[in-house]
């Protein structure tokens, strides 16, 4: 299997790897996730596998954004949502430099919440996004109900900056800058295994 992006986390001794979403092999995997409870509140896209599948169409089909399911030790447990500010709905909330990139993701199967793994793997996306040189600032937008989220995204070097009104949620704006990212997280080359841009 070829993976856009993979690392090794230390502290977690796993394999961290994102992969691009492939239709036909990931559909229904996601459905599934879109239906867990916990993943319901925050995404809204649970119901019909018809009406997910025609809404994982477009998503694959919008070409601001790109779509990854999240590995652990080559085990899909997470999807990935990396995206471009410009031409996104959330560059009307604030003054967007041209190459701001954002990230949406959830983790999908139940036994790998709690543990620790969102951190990291936000650690390795981010990294990941960051490999764009021209791109200064990376942001999240999480619903402002979601404390734990918020949490990990501020363990990961995300500022709070205001809370913002989205066609979907009331969300946190958050800001991660590639400057405060690179100082607050060291890694050597030896950790990067390989990047598919």
């Amino acid at each position: 299997m070829e993976y856009s992006y993979e690392t090794f986390d230390d502290e977690l001794k796993n394999k961290i790897s994102f992969r691009r979403v492939d239709f036909n092999g990931d559909a229904e995997l996601l459905h599934q996730w879109m239906n867990e409870e916990h993943v319901i509140p925050y995404w809204k896209l649970n119901g019909p596998k018809e009406q997910y599948d025609q809404h994982l169409l477009s998503a694959l089909q919008d070409e601001h954004q790109k779509l990854y399911i999240g590995s652990l030790n080559d085990r899909a447990v997470s999807y990935w949502e990396s995206y471009w500010v410009k031409g996104d709905v959330v560059e009307e909330v604030y003054e967007a430099d041209p190459y701001d990139q954002g990230v949406h993701l959830l983790i999908g199967e139940k036994d790998c919440l709690g543990k620790g793994y969102s951190l990291s793997m936000i650690k390795a996306m981010v990294r990941y996004q960051f490999h764009e040189p021209n791109t200064a600032k990376v942001i999240a937008e999480p619903d402002i109900r979601n404390k734990k989220m918020i949490h990990v995204f501020e363990k990961c070097g995300f500022n709070p900056v205001h809370p913002v009104t989205l066609p979907d949620k009331t969300a946190l704006l958050m800001f991660c800058d590639r400057n405060e990212f690179h100082r607050r997280w060291k890694y050597e080359d030896k950790h990067w295994l390989q990047t598919h841009l």
